[in-house]
């Protein structure tokens, strides 16, 4: 990626961490979740979470949102910046946000889903973020917090460091209703993964990271905010999930083919495709059909790699993205995905 990206320099445990809604402000319509994910936020880090005045204020405009986002990066007391969970109009916010306020004293972002807005936001900028750790699915809910969870937010918020992505054995798609008090303290239903499945050369690629929510990528996209040449991915790792709107696999095959007729896939060396969710509260096929609804998604999304660069390394399955337990990845970091020893690796500097 032959881009000059900043890494932001680590917290210490007794800084400051803003807690942002800057999409759906879940905190105000499910606080026991969001309390229960502040306090174990604490434990696990030992910093402090400090929210702003739309953390909890479910329908702010924009620009509010995009106020507290530039208030947080303007304030030399806050360290970190967590999105409490994704949504839908994130979109709306970064017209209204500053960059040199951002710049000026860069500081780890995490988030996931919508908030892919504003991870390419920063990466433009030219300011490297985490994808992952939404407070509101990853900390809040369940008897405690995922291990794999806990120790990919230290290191991306703390300790840096490398760790390997490997898989947990298990996964859910979608936990317990917030608004039942059991999801306090009960995971939701849980299978066991498949293995991932590999393609591409039998070769090792580290580079750093492009990518995210594969619906909201589109937006991004067609609100022309992609303002780079395909060769700004040169020798990357592109990073592709779904979110929990259960797009069918056709579906998914014609956003990843326009990535593929822009140049975005062509011009990686590696894309790590999510494990995708097939149910939500409303939707839960049986366990064969659910097997046969990720099988599609994978199928689909690796002939159309094989079509625009049958060189790229690619892994399909990794848990990060829209399902539980999930590693936080670098996003604008690097990772090495090892085709050869089938291994992947993140570098969290």
């Amino acid at each position: 990626m032959p881009r000059e990206i900043v890494h932001p320099p680590k917290a210490e445990p007794g800084d400051r961490i803003a807690v942002l809604s800057p999409s759906f402000a879940a905190p105000g319509r499910f606080p026991a979740v969001h309390e229960q994910a502040m306090r174990r936020l604490t434990e696990i880090t030992g910093l402090v979470p400090v929210e702003y005045p739309t953390t909890r204020q479910i329908g702010a405009t924009p620009q509010a949102r995009a106020a507290d986002l530039d208030a947080a990066f303007a304030d030399p007391s806050i360290r970190a910046i967590l999105a409490t969970i994704g949504g839908e109009d994130q979109i709306t916010v970064i017209p209204h946000l500053d960059p040199d306020r951002a710049r000026a004293d860069p500081k780890p972002f995490l988030g996931t889903s919508d908030n892919t807005n504003l991870h390419h936001w920063l990466w433009d900028v030219g300011i490297a973020s985490i994808y992952g750790g939404s407070s509101q699915v990853h900390l809040g809910p369940g008897p405690a917090v995922d291990d794999l969870h806990a120790r990919s937010l230290r290191a991306a918020l703390l300790t840096g460091g490398t760790l390997e992505i490997t898989d947990p054995g298990e996964s859910e798609d979608v936990g317990i209703d917030w608004a039942d008090p059991r999801a306090l303290t009960t995971f939701g239903d849980r299978e066991a993964t498949e293995p991932w499945s590999w393609s591409g050369p039998a070769r090792s690629v580290t580079g750093p990271t492009w990518g995210g929510c594969l619906e909201v990528i589109e937006w991004i996209l067609t609100a022309g905010r992609f303002r780079f040449s395909p060769d700004a991915l040169a020798g990357g790792v592109v990073l592709i999930e779904t979110s929990e709107e259960l797009l069918p696999a056709r579906q998914v095959g014609w956003i990843v083919r326009s990535l593929g007729e822009r140049g975005l896939l062509g011009a990686a060396a590696a894309i790590l495709v999510a494990r995708p969710p097939v149910s939500d509260h409303q939707r839960r096929p049986p366990a064969p059909e659910r097997a046969r609804l990720r099988r599609e998604q994978r199928d689909t999304i690796l002939g159309l790699i094989d079509r625009y660069n049958p060189d790229a390394v690619v892994c399909v399955g990794v848990p990060f993205g829209h399902t539980r337990p999930q590693w936080i990845l670098p996003h604008g970091g690097t990772i090495t995905v090892d085709g050869a020893r089938r291994r992947v690796h993140a570098d969290y500097r």
